[in-house]
């Protein structure tokens, strides 16, 4: 996919635990894991308003378009 999560990294500058980022926004430790990793195919904005809040940052700080990826994208949608 095109769209990296960087999620790790504003928990990293925040000095946030995942698990507390998860208790915190009302999410398992498992999907916040999902989407960390990138595993997610998507994101409620409700979500990621709450991650916002939370991380005091804005939704370019977690996501980021990352041009060329389009390759992968095509092949990750023919194995779904």
């Amino acid at each position: 996919m095109a769209i990296l999560i960087n999620l790790d990294v504003m928990l990293a500058k925040r000095k946030v635990s995942s698990k507390d980022l998860a208790e915190a926004i009302g999410i398992t430790p498992q999907n916040l894991s999902v989407l960390k990793t990138g595993r997610a195919k998507a994101i409620r904005f409700s979500t990621l308003n709450s991650i916002c809040h939370f991380l005091d940052c804005q939704p370019g700080d977690i996501l980021e378009y990352v041009s060329g990826n389009e390759d992968f994208e095509k092949k990750s949608n023919l194995d779904d």
